[in-house]
């Protein structure tokens, strides 16, 4: 019998109104974090659930394991300190657990 092509996902390590931090890497090769919003902190709004990671899928990995996907949303003015918008105007992105660390 051979062994089953899913494994188990790791816990959401964060809830709904937690803050994060988005970690500063610069990784070769294909990546779903946008370059400008490393480094920066934000507060989650959804956890969609587990997906297979994209980011290995690109390389014709299985994407195993499945990794929490969040929706982040980040003040504009933290992200671009010139920004000339209102100052309560926010920037929401879909962001993978590997990507974040506790604020």
């Amino acid at each position: 019998m051979s062994a089953p092509l899913e494994t188990e996902p790791p816990l959401a390590r964060f809830r709904v109104g937690d803050r994060i931090s988005v970690r500063r890497a610069y990784p070769p090769g294909h990546i779903r974090t946008p370059w400008y919003i490393r480094g920066c902190v934000g507060i989650v709004d959804v956890l969609y659930g587990s997906f297979r990671n994209p980011e290995e899928l690109a390389f014709g990995r299985p994407g195993l394991p499945p990794q929490p996907l969040y929706r982040v949303r980040f003040q504009q003015t933290a992200i671009w300190p010139d920004y000339a918008g209102a100052r309560h105007d926010t920037i929401c992105l879909d962001l993978y657990q590997h990507w974040l660390e506790p604020a």
